[in-house]
């Protein structure tokens, strides 16, 4: 028995590592014209046939002529990542902001990967950057070289330029129309990712700073974070029966709030969070990180209903970087903030009966998931198509309760609302606001959101990949609007107050939004 598995796991890791090889070799290789060009009309002709509102910021005039210029440019052979620069400016120029395009990259075997992981952190992943006039700073450095000051500018990164660089990045994306501040704040998230595909993952990086007119060069490597030895470890206490179960009832309220505030590993902190200011609780603070991770529906129920107990007469919902998430989860939290039966969105518009059955639904799980997604696949295939209607003008539209009207929940909230919104606010958040500013339910301050105000294309999203570069390109399936729109193309929920953060208030960990509300609050008190 130990001589048959031993000879599995030799298979079995020859195998990946072959198949890593030889991924990697076909990377680097030079792809022929024909086969580029066969890939840009295969890009177009998945985007026309999934794509339900294509052309809600472009002419198909005008995204005929760049797809047909990117052919004429294709004159010689290229590899497939710099055929990715070519293509992902064309994508882009569609403006919806949930279709992506991912390079095909070189990959690692697992053992190549836990070698790195045991390197420790990144050069990279050791600072918060900010962009500000094109140019490239340190918000918070996490590294273990403290003498860079937050507020610094790096002037190179391993001799290249970064105003250069951020320029050549902010053409591989796009925001939801014209929107003005969502790609400002995605790109400072997203640099390292993009500079890591290009040049690869670095074990260290060079950097040119400059602060206060002097410039520095240092060189960050890889930081391993310290473990507490063995010795420095505090003695264990022993513990009474008194305290071991109090312990134990500790830990499983935090396991509970865990799970129904979504807590998260990587950031440390909640995805969903309450809090009381004031000595009366009259002001409550709801920050939201993202509409995912953890049990809305126990945290909303909870959290309502303690408001109310509370009979506070102010809700702040903070929705600044708040990417979205679920439809559902939205218009579940939109009952406890209507003031009246409401309808949430529109009918969510596809392209046909079956664009819908494109959606990745076997992707992601465990081999036991995939199994029940077999076994239950029927069920939601004819779910999905039966689903989906055509209406009187000729359009498909996918029906679900969102576009009926609803009633309130028993604890919604009655006072004052203010919602704090910037750039970073996006997708489900957006709609989320549009339907709060158009019903006229709340105040909102902050900056121009990064999501448009009348909706987004996303919902359902495959990844498509193109047969010979094997670049994959997000697409989303649904058109989804919120019930209130407006006239104005192209933009995001604007604020009723706006104010936006200098670089000196986010490196001081200030807020002035929040700081503006408060006072704003007490001043009509």
């Amino acid at each position: 028995m130990k001589k048959i598995f031993f000879f599995t796991f030799i298979i079995v890791f020859f195998s990946q590592c072959n198949s890593v090889k030889n991924h990697n070799k076909q990377v680097e290789q030079l792809l022929s014209e024909k086969k580029l060009k066969s890939d840009t009309d295969f890009a177009y002709k998945k985007l026309k046939k999934l794509h339900p509102n294509l052309y809600w910021y472009i002419s198909k005039e005008a995204l005929d002529y760049k797809f047909d210029s990117l052919k004429t440019t294709i004159t010689k052979p290229m590899r497939s990542f710099d055929f990715y620069k070519k293509i992902s400016p064309i994508i882009a120029s569609v403006r919806q902001g949930h279709m992506s395009v991912y390079p095909n990259m070189k990959r690692m075997t697992k053992k190549e990967g836990v070698a790195l992981t045991r390197k420790g952190i990144g050069p990279f992943s050791q600072f918060d950057f900010e962009i500000n006039d094109n140019k490239l700073y340190v918000l918070k450095n996490k590294s273990y070289n403290k003498a860079i000051q937050p507020g610094t500018e790096i002037v190179a990164i391993n001799n290249q330029n970064p105003s250069e660089l951020l320029q050549n990045y902010n053409m591989l994306f796009t925001s939801d129309g014209f929107n003005q501040t969502f790609k400002k704040s995605r790109l400072a998230k997203n640099f390292a990712s993009y500079y890591s595909n290009e040049n690869g993952i670095k074990d260290s990086i060079v950097y040119e700073f400059k602060f206060l007119d002097t410039l520095k060069t240092v060189t960050i490597k890889r930081q391993i974070v310290d473990s507490v030895k063995s010795e420095d470890k505090p003695a264990k206490k022993r513990l009474t029966v008194h305290e071991k179960k109090a312990k134990k009832e500790q830990q499983k309220a935090e396991k509970t709030k865990k799970s129904i505030y979504g807590y998260n590993e990587v950031n440390k902190n909640y995805n969903r969070n309450l809090r009381f200011i004031e000595s009366d609780s009259s002001i409550a603070i709801m920050k939201i990180n993202g509409f995912s991770i953890g049990n809305p529906y126990r945290f909303y129920r909870q959290s309502f209903k303690k408001i109310k107990d509370f009979k506070s007469k102010t809700l702040i919902i903070d929705l600044r970087d708040n990417p979205g998430g679920s439809l559902q989860e939205i218009a579940h939290l939109y009952s406890y903030l209507a003031d009246s039966t409401f309808v949430f969105s529109q009918k969510s518009e596809v392209v046909s009966k079956t664009s819908l059955l494109q959606a990745d639904y076997f992707k992601g799980g465990s081999l036991s998931t995939k199994a029940l997604k077999v076994i239950f696949s029927p069920l939601y295939y004819g779910y999905t198509f039966f689903k989906v209607h055509k209406s009187e003008d000729g359009k498909y539209n996918y029906t679900t309760k969102d576009a009926k009207p609803q009633h309130v929940d028993l604890n919604a909230f009655k006072g004052k609302i203010y919602v704090l919104i910037n750039g970073g606010s996006f997708s489900a958040s957006c709609i989320l606001s549009s339907n709060l500013k158009g019903s006229k339910r709340a105040f909102f301050v902050g900056q121009e959101t990064g999501g448009a105000f009348n909706g987004t294309v996303a919902g359902r999203m495959p990844l498509i990949q193109l047969p010979n570069s094997k670049i994959n390109v997000r697409v989303g399936l649904m058109c989804i609007k919120p019930f209130h729109n407006n006239d104005i193309l192209g933009r995001g929920i604007f604020p009723d107050k706006e104010i936006v953060p200098t670089f000196e208030d986010k490196i001081n960990d200030k807020d002035p939004e929040l700081d503006w509300v408060l006072k704003d609050i007490n001043a009509n008190n």
